[in-house]
């Protein structure tokens, strides 16, 4: 007797497996299989309870009777075993399983189901995105990776060019960005998300070239980099998550648009999924009046940060309010304002420690200043008095003024000097009294109202989430270096990363610990192919308590312990 496998596929293409204890019989002169007993599908197996089958022929027959695993009775005395082949699954099996239940894979299949494709491209755009959230590497490398590493369920082997054809396929589904309100959607039904509170950013990546694309239609542009890379070209993103820091969409411009003008687009593009009544939180970046007012379209509302150092009248005219203070947390007070002749509502915040660390910032900014003006000036008396020609005088002065220009064009000390009309320097005691005023902190102005002036200030703090997200796409997930030359395939690029950061941050919501120790853990689960006289065998390494939370905790059926077993 043995066990006999078979498998069925899925309408949604996955594979079930089921297994049954046969014996072979000859019929006619050919040997035919005979089912004894049917015992379910492999990933539902009382797998305990065959174990203390075997054990107990063991005892009855010969052996240790240990019991030390259902594969090892059923091929013992037929040969030693041979590993040929071992693979981490544990990541991968997870990531995938929050793949299907995402209805991610049926939003690409129903892309793909249009054209013809020997390969599985769903199963290759899932091991592109596997591979940026467990192991990011170069599209060539993913390829490898996923034919020799790990095991992708369902995908044998992929190459660089089905690689490349699933980004395409990719750009094409997402037109208008169907992919990612499908996925969207799903996502906030699957984990019960608030989207009445969306947050909005953008960030840059540069690419390491010289020069820009060409063109009216370039993609590749000079432009503001927030990663202090001016010299390199780059494209803008932008990233909507949720309260819970769930990213729900992406965007992508050329490296020369700014803030100011990739808002409109982005509420357009929210508006047609209507959401209903979405308030809309954004940075001081996008404060302009024009954006603000655009963010009201058709009964939208926003909570944005403003700008206190621009001289603005009307924030002058809000900071000169008087008022208490409402404590929220130990480290927040906040304070509501209203401005006749205006129904949108301003909340002053102040946070206690953040005014003492900028009070000492400044501070060590004014010494700094002082010793380095300190320091020129006795330089120069010392010149002075030197007996020297016109010519070495001239040299020191010369000194002496670079050195002020210098000081005068530091990127953080330069704001507390002011030149006087000899040119010399001078600390700016009227910048520093202004400053005093300001310290810890911050404006918010909201066009929605219901919302608590506590909920506008701990709604505001929540945009960091999207800073968040753009630290560990560049980070973690490396987006950048980005190989690819053609916008599509750049636009591919990005989204894939949003697909793998969108797995990991549900998978950090629902086990409470953070992708890297994750990923650590399920590294440790691997697939084991033993080969020997009796057949093949294809195991999971026994899965420890830390793992089998994991898996529970997000709902995922965690990898069979037997996937394979073919006699010879």
């Amino acid at each position: 007797m043995y066990l006999r496998f078979t498998s069925r596929t899925n309408a949604d293409g996955s594979v079930v497996r089921y297994v049954a204890l046969a014996h072979n019989r000859r019929v006619a002169g050919k040997i035919k299989p005979d089912v004894l007993m049917n015992l379910g599908r492999v990933d539902q197996v009382d797998v305990e309870g065959m174990r203390r089958l075997a054990a107990s022929i063991n005892k009855h027959f010969g052996g240790d009777g240990d019991g030390t695993g259902v594969e090892a009775g059923l091929v013992a005395g037929a040969g030693p075993l041979e590993v040929v082949d071992a693979r981490s699954i544990g990541a991968t099996w997870l990531l995938d399983g929050l793949w299907r239940r995402l209805d991610i894979a049926a939003a690409v299949r129903t892309a793909a189901d249009a054209r013809r494709f020997t390969t599985n491209m769903e199963r290759v755009l899932f091991a592109l995105v596997a591979n940026r959230a467990v192991a990011p590497m170069s599209k060539l490398s993913a390829a490898e990776w996923a034919g020799e590493d790990t095991v992708i369920p369902g995908l044998a082997s992929m190459d660089d060019d089905h690689a490349y054809r699933a980004m395409d396929l990719l750009v094409d589904a997402d037109t208008a960005g169907r992919v990612q309100e499908a996925v969207f959607f799903a996502v906030a039904n699957l984990l019960n998300l608030e989207v009445d509170l969306l947050f909005f950013d953008t960030t840059s990546t540069y690419f390491e070239r010289d020069t820009e694309d060409h063109g009216e239609d370039a993609f590749r542009r000079y432009g503001h980099s927030k990663d202090h890379r001016g010299d390199l070209p780059q494209i803008v993103i932008g990233l909507a998550v949720t309260k819970e820091g769930i990213p729900v969409r992406c965007w992508c411009w050329p490296g020369n648009s700014n803030d100011q003008q990739v808002l409109a687009e982005v509420r357009d593009d929210m508006r047609d999924w209507k959401l209903g009544r979405v308030i809309t939180v954004v940075d001081r970046g996008f404060s302009s009046a024009d954006n603000l007012a655009y963010l009201r379209r058709a009964g939208g509302h926003y909570i944005a940060g403003m700008r206190m150092r621009d001289g603005s009248p009307l924030v002058e005219q809000v900071l000169a309010r008087q008022g208490r203070y409402q404590q929220v947390k130990d480290n927040l007070r906040v304070k509501e304002v209203r401005i006749d002749g205006t129904d949108v509502r301003f909340v002053i915040c102040h946070n206690p420690d953040q005014a003492a660390r900028d009070k000492q910032q400044r501070d060590d900014a004014i010494a700094r200043i002082e010793a380095e003006l300190a320091r020129i000036r006795d330089q120069r008396e010392r010149d002075a008095k030197r007996p020297v020609g016109d010519r070495t005088r001239q040299r020191h002065e010369a000194a002496h003024v670079r050195a002020e220009c210098a000081l005068r064009d530091h990127p953080s000390l330069g704001r507390w000097l002011v030149q006087q009309p000899n040119g010399r320097l001078k600390v700016n005691k009227a910048k520093i009294k202004v400053e005093e005023r300001l310290d810890g902190k911050y404006l918010i102005a909201t066009s929605d109202p219901a919302i608590s002036a506590e909920d506008t200030a701990l709604g505001y703090k929540n945009l960091l989430e999207a800073e968040r997200g753009f630290r560990d796409l560049k980070s973690q997930l490396l987006l950048r270096p980005v190989f690819h030359r053609l916008e599509h395939r750049i636009r591919a690029h990005v989204l894939i990363c949003w697909l793998a950061l969108l797995l990991v941050r549900v998978a950090e919501r629902a086990t409470g610990e953070t992708w890297r120790n994750i990923n650590r853990q399920l590294g440790r689960i691997s697939q084991v192919t033993l080969a020997g006289p009796a057949g093949t065998v294809v195991q999971t390494t026994p899965l420890r308590p830390e793992h089998k939370a994991i898996y529970q905790a997000l709902s995922v059926q965690p990898p069979a312990r037997v996937t394979t077993f073919d006699p010879r």
